[in-house]
């Protein structure tokens, strides 16, 4: 498109009217394959000689609307939607790596990733290490001849570490290596990974781009940015292609060789593909994608200023604060917003804990972040709970972290019902400090 701005293509990227009907909003293709012109046409199709679809696990007229605007957003040629995050990260080890190969990973991240990195993966031959996002040089160190990608998100889930994503691009450049960045947290709206060097961008689309709770959708942004053919790392890209009579990836696609990758081995062998139907409720989310980060932002600063200092608060986490180990880096590459996932301790440990979840009335206690509705769970015992207690040290989890999702609803009512919600947590601790003779 032209040089529209952010907010535009969040509403226009990748779509005109519907040439036959006219249609303003995007149709609903709801099919799983399509008609072929002729034979012909058939072999064009699947020898990638012409664009067009064939089948839905592989493309989608209305799942490319999508494809085409997560891409604008990011600044990246190409993207493929998948079924979730954790499918969009895993299509992606698939086309970067093979048994033998080596991963450096951020210590610091949702625990689903870290459980694909440790177990899963290992289990087919690929070892990964890992190491705190926020230390370019241990990043460096882990690096070793077979390594063939450095992962890491942009905010930490749930510690919100921050990875300073230029400084790491610059090693991962240095090695002939992509840097592949989660930037879920974030969203395109608070900063876009590519521009600060990385080669490769995931989404959970479920979280803030969707924004609305209702669909699982995830993406991976191939920023175009890298140069497969500088050394041997990736034949799966710079040697014939086992399909589609032999072509070379990296000659063929030139830049965008990693997604065509990716369609043509993870979506055609594994097929983790987004419904028609999913990719059309995230396009709604992300046409008001902009407004709601704002919203978001503006929430989060007013729960700030009541969590700090709360009597019943024993810390609090979030970049934008000054105690924070990263807020320099927070603020130099997210000068609009450092997200509005905050992490606190509540004075009485787990127990209270425990006791303000099931005390908050407004907020709503489920394991989703980025929903329009704030959010409130206890990762150490639901969404990190498999994690060993080395894994979530590492990963800088306590035993009191509660994470807070901060949604849209009016920032008095959110922060009245904390008020309820920490009075009833600060009783119990109350009366725990009273039986124990304090």
């Amino acid at each position: 498109m032209a040089d529209y701005k952010f907010d535009t293509l969040s509403l226009h990227a990748g779509q005109s009217p519907d040439a036959r009907f006219g249609s303003r909003a995007v149709p609903i293709h709801q099919t799983t394959s399509y008609v072929f012109d002729s034979t012909e046409h058939a072999a064009a199709l699947f020898n990638m000689e012409v664009g067009g679809h064939i089948y839905s696990r592989l493309t989608n007229p209305t799942v490319a609307v999508l494809e085409q605007r997560l891409a604008a957003l990011d600044g990246g040629v190409a993207a493929i939607a998948t079924a979730s995050g954790m499918s969009a990260l895993f299509v992606t080890v698939l086309a970067l790596c093979s048994a033998g190969d080596h991963i450096v990973s951020s210590s610091q991240m949702y625990g689903a990733n870290i459980n694909l990195f440790e177990h899963t993966l290992k289990r087919y031959g690929i070892e990964t290490s890992f190491v705190p996002p926020n230390d370019p040089t241990a990043i460096a160190e882990a690096i070793r001849p077979n390594t063939k990608m450095v992962f890491g998100e942009v905010i930490g889930n749930p510690g919100m570490d921050i990875m300073d994503v230029p400084a790491v691009a610059k090693i991962t450049q240095a090695a002939g290596i992509p840097l592949v960045i989660d930037a879920t947290f974030n969203t395109p709206w608070m900063v876009k990974p590519i521009e600060l060097g990385a080669n490769v961008v995931i989404h959970s689309l479920t979280k803030w781009m969707g924004g609305h709770g209702i669909a699982l959708g995830g993406a991976v942004i191939d920023g175009g940015n890298f140069d497969w053919g500088q050394n041997d790392k990736f034949p799966m890209l710079t040697t014939p292609h086992f399909g589609y009579q032999g072509a070379i990836l990296w000659e063929e696609f030139g830049p965008a060789a990693l997604s065509v990758r990716i369609r043509t081995e993870g979506m055609m062998n594994v097929g983790p593909c987004m419904s028609p139907q999913n990719a059309f409720y995230i396009l709604q989310g992300l046409e008001t994608l902009g407004l709601r980060m704002e919203k978001h932002m503006s929430n989060t600063v007013a729960m700030l200023e009541f969590l700090v200092g709360h009597e019943q608060i024993a810390w609090v986490k979030h970049p934008s604060l000054p105690d924070h180990p990263d807020h320099d880096t927070a603020m130099r590459l997210m000068p609009k917003g450092q997200g509005s996932i905050i992490a606190c301790g509540i004075k009485g440990g787990r127990d209270a804990g425990r006791a303000f979840i099931e005390s908050v009335q407004l907020a709503s206690h489920l394991a989703n972040v980025g929903d329009a509705k704030t959010l409130v769970i206890h990762p150490g015992s639901t969404t990190h709970s498999h994690l060993t207690s080395e894994a979530m040290a590492s990963a800088g989890l306590t035993d009191d972290l509660i994470r807070i999702s901060v949604g849209l609803e009016d920032q008095k009512d959110i922060i009245d019902d904390f008020k309820q919600a920490l009075r009833t947590a600060g009783k119990l601790t109350s009366t725990q400090a009273k039986g124990s003779g304090a």
